[in-house]
């Protein structure tokens, strides 16, 4: 039985990898900061096989402990501050655990190895947010770096950590720079999520409106699921690498807004949405799209949930869940 460690297993990601694993035959460890982590309960909801390890990415000796006691074949570093809103208000936190966190991991995993580094293979989730400024589209995996954020940028730091890890010291690490990729377990500080559970309270009477700070964004979304399938086939190769994980179909903010509306059979959306500056980007990345033209080719991976499907699933998910609010407060 292999035996795998994540961070950040109570995210989407972490959740839909555990369970990929799991299916998989996988003893799964998960890292949590804390032993009371209120996200902790989710976890064992979806993934009660799974042993969680309280631990911090920003204290080597705790991630040495939690190696120690998973003794993995694998590790997947998902943890990190993702939100890039919260990321410029705090810079500071972003770059300890996004970057520096993911600095840490690795060099308590190449310790932890000993004699044979590549024994353990790594996995550091990248993000297509490390094009910002996108100097030619579609992006690939040898794309110039632009990042125009404070996550960006400490995603590039812990990105070119695990070429340097790989390059410097033979650690079978890759990266995936993955595009956006959603699904009904997305936070709700992120806009996809934020549209789908305001769209289904709309629906519902329990809001008027949506506020967004720009609509002028195009991104290149795809299904968490479908990509935590990339994550682990990189880690089954022979030698590690970086490869860019997307559809290579590019969707704008309106459309993800009229899919959602029209799904709940409301067809004039725009009277439901305003603009507010608040929620606007100091430095904002206008269109992103991503050419996975290695991971279909070496990895044999491809999206499997289209871009309606995925904002219909979305949708679907919140309204259930407002609707069984909403009952559960008449009772």
């Amino acid at each position: 039985m292999k035996r795998a460690l994540i961070t950040g297993i109570t995210g989407q990601d972490g959740l839909y990898l555990g369970e990929l694993l799991t299916s998989k035959g996988y003893e799964v460890f998960g890292l949590v900061r804390g032993e009371s982590n209120p996200k902790a309960a989710a976890v064992a909801q979806v993934l009660p096989q799974a042993r969680l390890l309280a631990g911090d990415l920003g204290n080597q000796e705790s991630l040495a402990a939690a190696l120690r006691a998973a003794r993995p074949d694998e590790v997947y570093n998902l943890a990190a501050i993702s939100s890039v809103a919260y990321s410029w208000e705090n810079a500071g936190v972003t770059a300890d655990i996004t970057a520096k966190g993911a600095f840490n991991l690795l060099e308590a995993t190449r310790l932890y190895a000993g004699d044979d580094p590549a024994s353990i293979r790594f996995y550091q989730a990248s993000s297509s947010e490390m094009f910002g400024k996108a100097h030619e589209t579609p992006q690939r995996e040898n794309t110039l770096l632009w990042p125009r954020s404070p996550y960006a940028v400490s995603k590039v730091f812990a990105h070119y950590m695990a070429i340097n890890y790989r390059e410097s010291y033979g650690m079978h690490a890759s990266s995936g720079i993955l595009f956006n990729h959603e699904s009904p377990r997305r936070g709700n500080e992120f806009v996809t999520r934020k549209i789908t559970q305001g769209v289904a309270r709309i629906a519902l009477g329990l809001q008027d409106s949506i506020a967004l700070g720009s609509l002028d964004v195009s991104r290149d979304w795809g299904f968490a699921g479908d990509y935590v399938e990339a994550m682990w086939l990189m880690l089954q190769q022979k030698s590690a690498d970086d490869y860019v994980i997307s559809t290579g179909e590019q969707h704008s903010l309106r459309e993800l807004l009229e899919i959602a509306f029209s799904r709940v059979g409301i067809s004039d959306w725009a009277s439901h949405v305003t603009i507010d500056v608040r929620f606007a980007r100091p430095a904002d990345v206008g269109a992103l799209v991503g050419d996975s033209a290695k991971a279909r080719t070496v990895l044999g991976w491809k999206p499997k949930v289209e871009f309606q499907d995925l904002v219909h699933m979305m949708v679907d998910f919140d309204y259930r869940e407002q609707l069984q609010k909403l009952s559960s407060a008449a009772v």
